[in-house]
């Protein structure tokens, strides 16, 4: 059976509504008080499959790859490892095969329980590069700022726009977001000052992960791109946004992104996700030849946001959007990140920019939410917020609904801590 067949059973119970069925598998690295040397593993429902154990018992077979402290040496053997590899963890985690199932030592040292395992950031992140694709947000922005009849700039519909991030910052979920300083001259000021920000932001957006490397100097087809394409995470490009105003022209956002970029730990497989996959927005213009594609290469990937802030009881569940809407696809920004002849390498990491659907509630920024501050978000007990404030905890989950069952990605969570 594919390990994408609805009809899959785990011999591990897994509810119907958790993140983590035997169809999906999202790889992980991880490490536990009683071992604490890091290594790969896979999430199936409320345990984590210690891969790392199974490479010792014989029952995997790659080497060492799983007893690393990153995916990068298991995702540089290439798609069709990626894929027999999927299929044997697949295998050994059905209900009627007894590999795995009927060994109670191994079973008992493979099987992890999720609640004991500590994840770690699963890539050796080698370089960050974030685009600004969704339609819909990129055109919220350029009203707030530009108006209504020049809310996207000339190239937007012609070239996915991106900048170079900084890998250094790129942090797992539960990492503390600390408030970012710099540059800040409010528009009735002559002159700048330096501080805190004070319009801390969001970004709701997916990473995608490059398993494979490309040479200096070569162009990509779509088909190409595709299978670079290891998998999906959750990603929060944390915003500084009076930071941003103050720096942006004329080279675009340095300092206001450099601060931080959090990702939930767990890495889902494009393959996992192929069910899910749907045809975008329609293009218009047509993209040039370079940047034509035949395939379906979005998803329909739900996905939500809730803000915690200390003086309400409940988190508040402030977007609720899809990733469907993106109007440039992750293929496409990879095809046109390599178009120059930009060598990427195995453990880059891209994120798809603010995902922002086409309703009020769909907005995958503060910035959209509370329309530049002008209208701020009512989240109960009387408390208001137009930007991110010392000590909110803002929590993204995504997930793509089977039937029967859900592929998700957990959750990513940071929480903001005081400037110096």
């Amino acid at each position: 059976m594919h390990p994408n067949d609805p009809k899959l059973r785990s011999f591990v119970e897994v509810d119907p509504s958790s993140d983590f069925p035997i169809q999906n598998l999202p790889y992980g690295v991880f490490f536990t008080p009683e071992q604490p040397s890091l290594r790969v593993g896979v999430a199936i429902g409320d345990f984590v499959l210690d891969l790392a154990a199974l490479e010792a018992s014989g029952l995997i077979q790659l080497g060492s790859v799983f007893s690393q402290s990153s995916l990068n040496a298991f995702m540089a053997l290439g798609p069709k490892v990626w894929r027999a590899t999927r299929a044997r963890i697949s295998e050994l985690l059905r209900h009627d095969h007894p590999e795995l199932r009927d060994n109670s030592d191994l079973r008992k040292r493979a099987l992890v329980p999720r609640n004991l395992a500590q994840m770690q950031l699963p890539i050796a992140v080698q370089g960050f590069t974030d685009f600004y694709s969704s339609k819909e947000h990129a055109t919220n922005v350029g009203v707030m700022f530009r108006g209504a009849d020049n809310a996207l700039m000339p190239n937007w519909l012609s070239i996915p726009i991106g900048y170079n991030g900084r890998a250094s910052t790129v942090v797992v979920t539960g990492t503390p977001i600390r408030r970012p300083r710099g540059q800040l001259k409010p528009p009735t000021a002559d002159l700048p000052t330096f501080g805190p920000s004070k319009r801390l932001d969001f970004e709701l957006e997916m990473g995608f992960v490059i398993g494979q490397a490309s040479m200096m100097g070569e162009m990509l087809t779509e088909q190409q791109a595709e299978e670079m394409i290891f998998g999906f995470t959750l990603l929060n490009d944390w915003s500084a946004r009076d930071i941003q105003a103050w720096e942006y022209v004329p080279l675009g956002p340095f300092q206001a992104k450099a601060f931080g970029t959090s990702i939930s730990p767990w890495v889902v497989t494009r393959e996992a996700l192929e069910p899910f996959r749907v045809h975008g927005p329609v293009q218009q213009p047509t993209p040039l030849p370079y940047l034509q594609q035949k395939g379906a290469n979005n998803y329909d990937l739900q996905l939500a946001v809730d803000l915690k802030v200390e003086k309400v009881a409940k988190p508040a569940a402030i977007s609720r959007t899809n990733f469907k809407y993106m109007y440039w696809s992750s293929v496409q920004q990879l095809v046109h990140h390599a178009s120059s002849g930009c060598a990427m390498n195995v453990g880059d990491l891209l994120g798809s920019g603010t995902i922002s659907g086409p309703e009020k509630s769909q907005r995958g920024s503060m910035l959209e939410l509370s329309w530049g501050g002008a209208e701020p978000l009512d989240l109960g007990g009387g408390v208001q917020r137009a930007f991110l404030e010392d000590g909110d905890s803002l929590t993204m989950r995504g997930w793509c609904q089977g039937d029967g069952y859900r592929i998700g990605f957990g959750e990513v969570e940071g929480t903001i801590l005081p400037s110096f």
